[in-house]
């Protein structure tokens, strides 16, 4: 005799609360913090969760000039692979290299496994980001 399980899918609604206060985020699924002059960057949580465990990176290069919109790393999982676009223009200054061993840092705690970090040309880049309240209501 056949049994049919169903199973219901666990939907999970994104609040301010998912996204910290203290990042700008953008549509591409990075995050970004500023320090001065300096953006570090990452992939958001909602991004992170949705791909059950990233097995490869290919991290950008220190030291390269890179422009908004400019595809910085590359990203693997099982059954998934994609790139996402720089959020802000400027040079690499540094790369977590960590990663490269153990990209599923990235699944694990998104927002404390930082990807890049960018010397920005123009923080007025930053204006074009949205806030916790905002990429809670549109991601």
């Amino acid at each position: 005799m056949e049994r049919i399980i169903r199973t219901r899918k666990e939907v999970k609604i994104m609040t301010e609360n998912d996204f910290p206060k203290d990042l700008f985020y953008d549509k591409g699924n990075s995050w970004v913090k500023v320090d001065g002059n300096v953006a570090s960057i990452g992939l958001n949580a909602k991004a992170a969760k949705k791909v059950k465990e990233f097995v490869f990176i290919k991290l950008p290069e220190k030291g390269k000039k890179i422009k908004k919109g400019e595809n910085y790393v590359s990203l693997e999982a099982v059954k998934w692979s994609g790139h996402l676009p720089s959020p802000v223009s400027g040079e690499i200054i540094d790369v977590n290299e960590s990663l490269f061993d153990e990209p599923s840092k990235i699944n694990n705690d998104p927002y404390d496994s930082w990807i890049m970090k960018v010397e920005m040309e123009s923080s007025s880049e930053i204006k074009s980001l949205m806030k916790a309240k905002e990429a809670s209501e549109n991601l």
